[in-house]
């Protein structure tokens, strides 16, 4: 009878929030709302702050309020639908939005939310204001993102790149298309009220975007997960750019099999510094700036460009502390306990002394603040390192990260669009050994023992009294059950769950889209 009181007190916490140390981010939910007239860049917003809090910890989500009106509305006619005399539409446009916020309250109540993004237009302040007393009635933070643009270039080129492709307008041209679009915005500008930080909306927090990060304006930030927001929003820019990414050429070690260290490059990595030499002569890429690690094997791979390069130690590789320079098998055999914990969740599993991969997204997360606000970039770095950055630009989840394939002497060419990412991969013909470790399989959940629970220890399970005593969590991870908590499945099938990096010859030098949310 004891042991079922237990287990049903342990209950509530074994379905805790997913993110580790998203709760330590954020002591409430928080909905940010953003605002602004059609084609402001609002939904790229949405998406590329979305993919970035994601990225860092913190689950969130993004609920678009056209994606609501068109399954209200199955075919859009033409602009008079958003005509602010239109009565019956208008009521349509209000319920979808409180259809879309009792959505907003499932997320954060009840799937572990922290975030929800509103992605509308939100231009009246009675809009804002049914949201407001919405966040207020469920104890939400807000924060507006009102993105403001006066610049006729920038909304053409918005309305071209991407509402073109919009469902709203199937089999459309595109003088149809703009002319349409620009009639909706006049509609949307009848009643426009922007923020007004000086009387009426000086006690709100928000930011304002103005001509697309030309000039910010920031009101009243309440918390550390606002200013990274604000952080974020300000180094982001539109300007057309690529970032490459290989890892350094074949070192001793990896010929080896050992993790770690800071070996130099084999007689092969020398030869793949050559060939990247002439692959960037091919491509001509204007000021492109090469960044590498403190690391041996990335340097000597920079060293024969015969360009400037940056050092940075933020791109090491993954810390493996008391295992670095040993082979996997080498570990299963020293500590078998320490493998098997890896094996069941290789992103939180910290090595003793080391780090863990959640510990690697934090340490990288100002090389993704640069590569955001730079031009043409250069990455040379390591295999977990570029597992991090491609989780970010290719929006993966924990769960995959780990397990992204990331070959030696390959070349991945990331070009962002409107809402995603487009991968171009170039194989260098240079042989390398494969240091890919495939996801293990489990039949059951039930395979799953104990000693999940006692992951993230500074010191190895080298004795039985280390066993018995718990091990340190990382931050925000829940304290020991009396039951076992069950894993989550991943979200992608092992056949998919590298799509966009097969190593394969059918795939390399093929360029992809990420596909669109």
């Amino acid at each position: 009878m004891n042991n079922s009181n237990d287990c049903k007190k342990a209950e509530p916490r074994v379905n805790e929030k997913k993110c580790s140390w998203a709760s330590y981010m954020t002591n409430s939910p928080t909905v940010i709302v953003l605002i602004g007239l059609p084609a402001r860049g609002k939904t790229y917003i949405s998406k590329k702050l979305t993919r970035y809090l994601n990225w860092i910890g913190v689950p969130t989500k993004v609920f678009n309020l056209g994606v609501y009106r068109r399954e209200a509305v199955q075919s859009y006619k033409s602009y008079d639908f958003f005509r602010h005399d239109n009565k019956e539409a208008m009521k349509i446009r209000k319920q979808c939005a409180i259809v879309a916020l009792q959505d907003v309250k499932s997320y954060l109540n009840e799937e572990g939310g922290q975030i929800a993004v509103f992605d509308a237009t939100n231009t009246t302040r009675e809009r804002r204001s049914l949201i407001l007393s919405f966040a207020k009635e469920n104890a939400y933070k807000v924060f507006f993102v009102e993105s403001f643009c006066d610049d006729p270039e920038v909304i053409a080129a918005n309305i071209l790149d991407v509402k073109v492709s919009s469902p709203d307008y199937p089999e459309r041209d595109r003088d149809s298309v703009m002319e349409d679009f620009l009639k909706r915005i006049e509609c949307y500008k009848i009643t426009y009220q922007p923020l007004d930080p000086d009387d009426h909306d000086k006690d709100l927090s928000f930011i304002q975007v103005i001509n697309v990060g030309q000039r910010f304006l920031v009101n009243h930030v309440q918390d550390y997960i606002q200013s990274k927001i604000v952080y974020y929003l300000m180094n982001i820019h539109v300007q057309k750019h690529s970032i490459y990414l290989c890892r350094h050429g074949e070192s001793q070690h990896n010929i080896q099999a050992c993790i770690g260290g800071d070996s130099e490059l084999s007689s092969r990595g020398k030869q793949f510094s050559k060939a990247l030499r002439g692959f960037l002569e091919n491509q001509k890429i204007p000021d492109l700036k090469v960044w590498t690690s403190q690391l041996r094997r990335t340097i000597q791979t920079a060293e024969e460009l015969g360009v400037p390069y940056e050092q940075w130690k933020i791109l090491n590789e993954i810390d493996a502390g008391i295992c670095e320079e040993m082979t996997y098998e080498k570990i299963k055999e020293t500590y078998p306990d320490e493998y098997s914990l890896r094996d069941q969740d290789k992103y939180h599993y910290r090595y003793p002394g080391g780090e863990s991969y959640q510990d690697l997204v934090q340490r990288l997360e100002p090389v993704i603040m640069e590569l955001e606000r730079q031009g043409n970039v250069l990455v040379i770095c390591h295999q977990a390192v570029m597992r991090c950055l491609l989780a970010y630009f290719l929006d993966k989840s924990a769960d995959d990260l780990p397990y992204l394939k990331c070959p030696l002497h390959a070349v991945l060419k990331l070009t962002p669009v409107a809402y995603g990412c487009r991968v171009n991969i170039f194989d260098l013909k240079v042989e390398a050994v494969n240091t890919h470790q495939d996801r293990p399989l489990r039949s059951s959940r039930q395979e799953v023992p104990p000693t999940l629970l006692r992951r993230n220890s500074f010191t190895p399970l080298s004795s039985q009294d280390q066993v018995n005593r718990p091990r340190l969590f990382s931050v925000g991870n829940p304290p020991r059950l009396t039951s076992v908590p069950v894993l989550s499945t991943s979200r992608f099938s092992e056949a998919q769950e590298s799509e966009e990096l097969r190593e394969s010859p059918e795939t390399l030098n093929r360029s992809k889209d990420t596909i669109q949310e």
